[in-house]
């Protein structure tokens, strides 16, 4: 996890450095258009399920949910901090929790009421409004992380009903199409160099997903969940280091805050012997 926390902000950092000159849109779609020669090892279990209607319009939502969160998240990466950036994506779990009480029929206990209260507090306390101007990246962020969580819950569906490997390659080849108009709407040319750069970032999100992956076959997610907090170190010093960016002690504070609250909900999962519903921090980008 520590290995896929690192490769997720290297991969974060990789877009980043590419500015505004190819639109967010398209920038996404390219990405997920190259990273389209990992799927070929999995075409014998694709081409083995059987898609009925209700499975393909599944399928097909969480791409286009996906989709949207992608463009917003490759959109608020060029135009707020990594710090910043990396602690907003904290948030997707929490919204996973609180759709999963009012999609999936989730209880919702006082505790995780009160530890989903922390995390919100943690998000005031990172965009601090009234303090600060609040930038579209950083409103981007915030309807990426929701658009993400609900990606997940589709996920979590999907999941009870067709091998991960499916749902992992399907949600490939669906964000692809559903990035594609947006991506021709917005068109430049890319050079060679952006075209290498952004075929670096589906590399490094595919060995991310991949190591990640391992980590949750050796350990609980109360071992690796506090270890994605490690990303926000990362990301601190990537963005100082490389971008020149400060380094702001209450981003790290609300961030924080964020992360306590779910770790605190991934062990009360776990304690009470269920199946997790709140994923690993990555996990609601795959």
């Amino acid at each position: 996890m520590l290995a896929a926390g690192v490769t997720f902000v290297v991969m974060t950092a990789l877009v980043k450095s590419l500015g505004h000159r190819i639109p967010a849109p398209q920038a996404a779609f390219l990405r997920y258009a190259m990273g389209l020669i990992f799927v070929l090892p999995m075409l014998r279990p694709i081409l083995a399920t059987r898609f009925t209607g209700r499975l393909a319009g599944l399928f097909a939502l969480r791409g286009m949910l996906h989709a949207g969160g992608v463009m917003l998240w490759f959109f608020a990466m060029t135009r707020i901090p990594l710090a910043e950036l990396t602690a907003l994506n904290y948030l997707s779990p929490i919204f996973v929790t609180i759709g999963a009480a009012l999609f999936l029929g989730e209880h919702l206990a006082i505790r995780r009421i009160v530890a989903i209260g922390v995390a919100l507090i943690g998000t005031v306390v990172i965009l601090r409004p009234g303090f600060r101007e609040i930038e579209p990246g950083h409103l981007a962020m915030l309807v990426a992380a929701t658009v993400f969580s609900g990606s997940y819950l589709v996920a979590k569906v999907l999941a009870d009903r067709v091998s991960p490997v499916v749902v992992v390659s399907m949600l490939s080849v669906w964000v692809t199409i559903g990035l594609a108009p947006f991506a021709i709407a917005v068109w430049v040319r890319p050079t060679p160099y952006e075209l290498a750069m952004l075929f670096a970032v589906a590399c490094f999100a595919t060995a991310g997903h991949l190591m990640m992956t391992m980590a949750m076959r050796a350990a609980p997610l109360t071992v690796t969940q506090p270890v994605t907090f490690l990303q926000l170190v990362w990301a601190t010093l990537m963005g100082y280091l490389l971008f020149g960016e400060n380094v702001d002690v209450w981003v790290l504070a609300g961030a924080g805050m964020i992360l306590a609250a779910i770790s605190f909900i991934t062990w009360r999962e776990t304690l009470m012997g269920r199946r997790s519903v709140t994923p690993p921090t990555p996990a609601t980008k795959i």
